[in-house]
């Protein structure tokens, strides 16, 4: 794949608290939420804990979706809101269907995400990367032209999303990670779904250590 060549999209980070539920155990997270291209239009990349202060982040340009890339708990509890709140569809993959409707069972996605899809938002072509493993749906969202990833919890910097879970597989979540991302150019950017940024070439040396310490 060629190295990237084109300039930037506008990217703004909103950074949200709050709980994060899974198999009966509650846990504190900070998630990151990704707003994604120019001045008049975005996507919002995952919806977690607080609509209010990624609708600030929005700033009242026009959401062409709400991008879940995945669906626990922590980054789909305040989609609703914030979908109503600016006017957009929810959109994430029909595999995470199970997670979504244990947070919103009376409130279905609007659209399916598919692998190949792209999504076309401010001048910019973002391609949906089906990366399951974390969760039966993980999506990350490439903008292969500025060269940026996000990554959701499928990598992360230092390792691949958690796993071990309901719904989750450490074999999977390699094979994604190892035949889908890290095929990326070196200097691909990370932008995580927790925690600090990475690139790609950062990452993929340390694969053999993952899969050697199973997590």
């Amino acid at each position: 794949m060629p190295a990237p060549t084109g300039p930037a999209p506008r990217v703004d980070k909103v950074v949200t608290a709050g709980t994060f539920s899974i198999d009966g155990e509650d846990f504190d997270v900070e998630n990151n939420i990704w707003i994604v291209g120019d001045d008049e239009e975005c996507i919002v990349v995952d919806a977690a804990h607080d609509h209010e202060p990624i609708v600030a982040g929005v700033d009242g340009r026009r959401v062409v979706a709400v991008v879940c890339t995945h669906g626990h708990n922590d980054h789909i509890n305040a989609a609703p809101a914030l979908a109503e709140a600016v006017g957009a569809p929810i959109w994430m993959h029909p595999a995470d269907t199970m997670l979504w409707e244990q947070v919103h069972p009376d409130r279905p996605v609007d659209a399916a995400l598919t692998d190949g899809q792209v999504i076309k938002v401010g001048g910019r072509k973002l391609k949906v990367i089906h990366t399951p493993g974390h969760s039966p749906g993980g999506c990350s969202l490439l903008d292969a032209e500025a060269g940026i990833l996000f990554s959701g919890d499928t990598l992360f910097n230092g390792g691949p999303g958690a796993t071990g879970r309901s719904f989750s597989s450490f074999t999977t979540i390699i094979d994604s990670i190892q035949d889908r991302l890290l095929p990326l150019p070196d200097e691909t950017v990370v932008h995580t779904g927790h925690g600090d940024d990475t690139t790609i070439g950062v990452e993929a040396p340390d694969l053999d250590a993952w899969i050697a310490r199973g997590h």
